[in-house]
């Protein structure tokens, strides 16, 4: 698992949402839900932003760890 899909299912079980609600509540589907939380590398990007938008966040640039010069 990546980062992201840790952080929406760490999210979402705190808040005692099942992927189902979770999906509901930010008007995705849940084989989306799903995808994201299993670390799918394809995603659309907007739908990942309605998603952490119900946490307060947003996807942005993060440095990798591989390329720490740039």
């Amino acid at each position: 698992m990546n980062n992201l899909s840790e952080f929406v299912k760490k999210r979402r079980k705190n808040l005692g949402l099942t992927q189902e609600d979770l999906s509901f509540k930010a008007g995705v589907g849940l084989r989306f839900v799903r995808d994201l939380e299993q670390g799918k590398e394809s995603l659309r990007m907007d739908k990942v932003n309605q998603v952490l938008t119900l946490f307060g966040h947003q996807l942005g640039p993060v440095q990798s760890e591989k390329n720490e010069e740039s």
